[in-house]
């Protein structure tokens, strides 16, 4: 197993770790450019994504797409336990044809507000199983291991979308930590192709402009210019590995010069958006 890498971040296909902290910690609201699940073995531990919260129980599985600012909020020492499966979206894309899509589960997730799931006896079930065998296969050396672990990750997908198509498994109603801000993460993200002001955001959700700062900071570690910044990169780096043109991608996603914007992709991908197609 490779260390745990805190910023997260992923060069293959998919990578998991296996992580047990015996004390609390305080973990800042983050976000990956790969989607990201999450098995949840132990802890005292609510769950933020994108303003919405969850409670935890011993083996929910936490999906959280590209994009979506998260963390978890430890409030004791008991030992937080899970294993996060590190995903490349573009990866994901290639198993997508109209007989199955094993991104389904993250969709729905994304569509439904519902990132937690909940499934029945998942401790004694073939998806666990399959996830603790690809845990022990990255720290084999046996013949054709990688591709043993290709097809066992492949199987844990299958397992995950099974669980949901024939409702084994629930999405978990979440608590939202404040209607407002959860209301304007969701305006937000449904609008990065059009102009979008913090002054035209507090007039639009009857709030004064300083008020929605504060609050917005206090829900998602962001600032609203920041979330906005980096959900617009995040998207024009998502459609230009889809095909589009680079200089469509700049415009489509909100950014209204292209020198800008491809200083900020530059700062933000290590790379320049022309050569930011290949997908790994």
């Amino acid at each position: 197993m490779e260390n745990y890498e805190k910023t997260g971040y992923l060069k293959n296909d998919f990578r998991i770790f296996h992580l047990k902290d015996a004390r609390k910690m305080d973990i800042a609201y983050h976000y990956h450019d790969f989607d990201k699940i999450v098995l949840f073995l132990s802890g005292d531990v609510t769950y933020s994504i994108e303003g919405r919260r969850y409670e935890l129980r011993p083996y929910d599985v936490i999906l959280v797409n590209a994009g979506e600012i998260h963390r978890p909020m430890i409030h004791s020492d008991m030992p937080y336990e899970r294993i996060i499966i590190y995903v490349s979206s573009g990866f994901m894309r290639e198993y997508r044809d109209e007989n199955y899509d094993l991104s389904r589960c993250f969709q729905e997730a994304r569509e439904k507000h519902g990132n937690v799931l909940r499934i029945d006896n998942l401790e004694k079930s073939s998806l666990f199983a399959v996830c603790r065998e690809l845990e022990r296969s990255f720290s084999s050396q046996e013949y054709a291991n990688g591709l043993y672990q290709k097809v066992l990750f492949l199987e844990f997908m299958i397992w995950l979308n099974r669980a949901l198509i024939n409702n084994h498994a629930n999405y978990l109603e979440n608590e939202v930590s404040n209607e407002k801000i959860a209301a304007i993460v969701d305006y937000i993200n449904a609008h990065l192709k059009d102009e979008i002001t913090v002054d035209g955001l507090a007039e639009h959700f009857f709030v004064s402009r300083s008020y929605l700062m504060h609050l917005f900071k206090a829900e998602t570690g962001y600032s609203i210019g920041s979330y906005i910044s980096e959900k617009r990169l995040l998207l024009a780096k998502t459609q230009i590995q889809n095909g589009m043109s680079v200089t469509e991608a700049c415009y489509a996603c909100g950014f209204k010069d292209y020198s800008t914007f491809s200083r900020a992709f530059k700062k933000k991908f290590q790379t320049t958006p022309k050569h930011s197609g290949k997908i790994i």
